[in-house]
C-alpha cells in the first residue's frame, strides 16, 4: 500500500523518477544540510559577550525554522516511533495544589489552623498526569489591564462568594458575567487604597507615599492580601510588596493576586516559619488578616518581628466592625494586649489614627540587654537556613552581622562593596553577573519575540503587538543566584516581575536578593511550589537541572511541577548542559510542550532549551 505522499509524488514524476531527478534531489539535500550545519541554532552566539540586539532579523527567525523544519523531517523519515504523551488530569485537580491537602492532614491528627498549613510529608504519590485548565479557561488579558480585568472562570471563586464578601479589604464589582473588575482608586479599606496608603505615610512621618523608599521602605510583606489591591498601588510606587496568604480550597487570595499579576505565595502563620531569612522585611502589613497576635504567648508576633529588618514597621489595621466606643477605648482594647508584649520585643508604638496601628522596630541592639525582666529571652546560635522550620519563642537576628537600619541601606538593587561582602559576594563577581544577565536577557527577548508572535495568531480585537512584555507578566527565577536576571529585567524596564527562588542546598543568596528589593523565597525542588496551578507566565532556570541530579528528585516530577505552575502558551527557558538538556527536551515531549534545543555556539557543553506549554483542552 502506497502513502498518499508517494501517490502525489508520483503524479508529479511518474511512476518511475528518472535518474537525473533523484540526484539533482541528493545534492539539494545534501546542499541544506551543509549550509544548515554551518548556521542553524545561532540565535544566541552573543550569550555572554557584549550584547549586539540588532543580529537577531527576519533572516535569523526564517534560518531557525528551516532548522527545525530540517530535523522534523530527519526525524519522520528515519521512522522515529512518537513518545507516549502523558495524560490529562481529572477535573478534580484543576486547582489543586499539593502538599496542602486538608484531608490527610485531618486523618493523621492535625487540628484548627494546622490541618491548612504544609504537609509535604503526607502528600502520597498521585498518578503522573497533566493538570488541565478549567472549562472556562481564557488567556489573561495584556498587563496593565489584566490588573484590574480577570476572567471568572481562572480562579476558583464563585459570584456568590464575590457578593457575600464582606471583608473591606475584598471590594470588587462584577462587569461581566465572565468578568471581575477591581477598583483601581477605591478597592480596599476606608476611602480607597490611594488614601490608606496615603494615611500610612503621613502615620510615618512623610509627606506623601511617594516618598516610602527614600524612609527606607522597599519590600513590603503583606499577610492576608485580600485580593490585592494595597500590593498593586504599593508596585506603582516602586516598593516590592508581596501578598502571603494562608491555602483557601475556595476564593484563594493567593491566586487572584497572581492572576492580577501580582507577587504572591501561598504561606501560614500557624506553626512553622515562612521561608524567609531573618532580618528580611522592611515593613509587614496586616489588614483585617484574621490573625490573633497575642495568640499562643505572641509567637506569631515574634515571627513578624523575625521578619523585619531594625527600623522596620509593622502596620495593624483592626476590623471596624469588632472595635466600638470612642478612639481612646478603641485604642486601649486594642493596644493593651499587645502593649507588654511589644514593649518586651523592644518595638515602639509610633502612630495610631482610625483603626491603623504602625509599631516600629528598634535599631539599637543594646534595648534587648536593658531589659528589666527577659521574659522573651534571645535565640542562641547563628540563624540557619529558615524553611519551614518550627515557630520559636525567642527573639531573633539581634547577633546578626546583617543588622543594619533600613535607613542606612543603599536605596536601590546596586549594592555597595561593603555590603556585599557582608552578604560573602566578592563585588567582582557580583558586577560580572550583572553584565552576563545584561547580555543574556537581550539575547532571550531577541529569541522568545518571533516565537511568540509567529506561534501565536492574531486574536479577534489585538492590535499588532509590541516586544512581548505585554503577553508575560509573572516570572519566576527557579535558581536565581545574586538575582541578576532580575536586574536586567528592570534596566529594559519590562513590565514583569519575578520570584527569585534559591534552592534549598545551594548557595543561601536570598539575603542579598531581598537586600536589593526583589521578591524572593527559599524552596526544596524536590517538593512542590507552593502556589496554584496556572499562575506564571514564564519560568527560567539556569543550572538547576544539574544541581537537581545529585538530589532525591525526577526530573520528570520537576517537569510536572513546572507544567501545573505554568499558563497556557507559557515559556519555559533551562540552561544547563548538553546531556542534561537533551534528557529534558525528550520528557518534555511527554508532557506535550513544544521544545527546542539551542546552541550558544560559544565552544562551551551549555544549551538551551526553549519551551512553551500548549493550551490543551480535553
Amino acid at each position: 500500500m502506497r502513502s498518499p505522499l508517494w501517490n502525489k509524488l508520483a503524479l508529479i514524476f511518474g511512476p518511475r523518477p528518472p535518474i537525473s531527478w533523484l540526484v539533482l534531489c541528493l545534492i539539494s539535500v545534501l546542499a541544506l544540510i551543509t549550509v544548515l550545519g554551518s548556521s542553524s541554532s545561532n540565535a544566541f552566539e552573543a550569550a555572554t559577550s557584549t550584547p549586539a540586539p540588532d543580529i537577531y532579523t527576519n533572516y535569523r527567525k526564517l534560518k531557525e525554522q528551516a532548522a527545525v523544519d530540517y530535523l522534523e523531517l530527519k526525524s519522520l523519515s528515519g521512522g522515529a516511533s512518537r513518545v507516549k504523551e502523558l495524560g490529562l488530569c481529572g477535573k478534580e485537580r484543576e486547582n489543586f495544589v499539593p502538599c496542602y491537602n486538608v484531608s490527610a492532614n485531618m486523618l493523621a491528627g492535625y487540628k484548627d489552623g494546622e490541618v491548612f498549613d504544609r504537609h509535604c510529608e503526607l502528600s502520597r504519590e498521585l498518578d503522573r498526569c497533566l493538570v488541565r485548565p478549567p472549562k472556562e479557561y481564557k488567556i489573561p488579558l495584556r498587563w496593565p489591564a489584566g490588573r484590574d480585568v480577570i476572567w471568572s472562570g481562572n480562579v476558583k471563586i464563585t459570584k456568590d462568594q464575590f457578593l457575600s464578601s464582606g471583608s473591606m479589604t475584598k471590594r470588587m464589582m462584577l462587569l461581566e458575567e465572565n468578568q471581575i473588575a477591581f477598583h483601581s482608586d477605591d478597592g480596599s479599606i476606608f476611602d480607597g487604597v490611594k488614601d490608606y496608603s496615603r494615611q500610612i505615610a503621613e502615620m510615618l512621618g512623610l509627606g506623601s507615599d511617594t516618598e516610602f523608599i527614600q524612609a527606607g521602605v522597599r519590600t513590603v510583606l503583606d499577610i492576608g492580601c485580600g485580593f490585592g489591591s494595597f500590593g498593586a498601588h504599593l508596585l506603582s510606587l516602586k516598593v516590592m510588596a508581596v501578598c502571603v496568604a494562608a491555602y483557601e480550597a475556595t476564593g484563594s487570595q493567593v491566586q487572584m493576586a497572581l492572576e492580577r499579576g501580582l507577587p504572591a505565595i501561598i504561606g501560614n502563620f500557624v506553626s512553622r516559619q515562612l521561608p524567609y531569612p531573618t532580618l528580611s522585611y522592611d515593613m509587614v502589613h496586616c489588614a483585617q488578616c484574621g490573625i490573633v497576635w497575642d495568640d499562643k504567648d505572641g509567637i506569631f508576633l515574634l515571627e513578624v518581628d523575625r521578619l523585619l529588618r531594625p527600623g522596620g514597621y509593622f502596620v495593624l489595621t483592626a476590623p471596624v466592625n469588632k472595635v466600638q466606643g470612642s478612639s481612646s477605648t478603641k485604642k486601649a482594647k486594642m493596644v493593651v494586649p499587645l502593649e507588654k508584649f511589644t514593649d518586651e520585643i523592644c518595638w515602639s508604638l509610633l502612630a495610631q489614627q482610625d483603626d491603623t496601628f504602625i509599631w516600629q522596630k528598634t535599631v539599637e541592639t543594646n534595648c534587648y540587654k536593658s531589659r528589666k525582666q527577659a521574659a522573651i529571652p534571645l535565640c542562641k546560635g547563628q540563624d540557619l537556613q529558615s524553611y519551614y522550620q518550627p515557630l520559636v519563642s525567642c527573639i531573633s537576628g539581634v547577633s546578626s552581622k546583617h543588622w543594619t537600619s533600613i535607613q542606612n541601606r543603599s536605596s536601590g538593587p546596586y549594592l555597595s562593596s561593603a555590603e556585599l561582602e557582608l552578604h560573602g559576594v566578592q563585588p567582582d563577581d557580583f558586577f560580572e553577573d550583572l553584565q552576563y544577565w545584561r547580555s543574556s536577557l537581550k539575547n532571550y527577548w531577541s529569541l522568545l519575540t518571533p516565537l511568540i508572535f509567529s506561534d501565536h495568531p492574531k486574536r479577534p480585537g489585538d492590535e499588532d503587538p509590541l516586544p512581548p512584555f505585554n503577553m508575560v507578566r509573572n516570572v519566576m527565577d527557579m535558581n536565581a543566584h545574586y538575582g541578576g536576571l532580575n536586574n536586567a529585567f528592570l534596566e529594559e524596564k519590562k513590565s514583569v516581575w519575578l520570584m527569585n527562588v534559591v534552592p534549598v542546598g545551594a548557595q543561601n543568596t536570598l539575603p542579598l536578593i531581598l537586600e536589593r528589593g526583589f521578591a524572593g523565597v527559599l524552596h526544596d525542588w524536590c517538593e512542590p511550589f507552593p502556589t496554584y496551578p496556572r499562575t506564571y507566565d514564564m519560568l527560567h532556570a539556569n543550572g538547576l537541572l544539574s544541581h537537581l541530579s545529585s538530589e532525591r528528585c525526577s526530573m520528570m516530577d520537576l517537569l510536572l511541577e513546572m507544567d501545573r505552575i505554568l499558563r497556557p502558551e507559557g515559556w519555559v527557558v533551562l540552561s544547563d548542559r548538553m546531556g542534561v538538556i537533551e534528557l529534558a527536551r525528550m520528557l518534555a515531549t511527554q508532557i506535550r510542550w513544544e521544545a527546542r534545543v539551542i546552541d550558544l555556539q560559544n565552544g562551551s557543553d551549555q544549551r538551551l532549551l526553549v519551551c512553551q506549554k500548549p493550551f490543551v483542552r480535553k
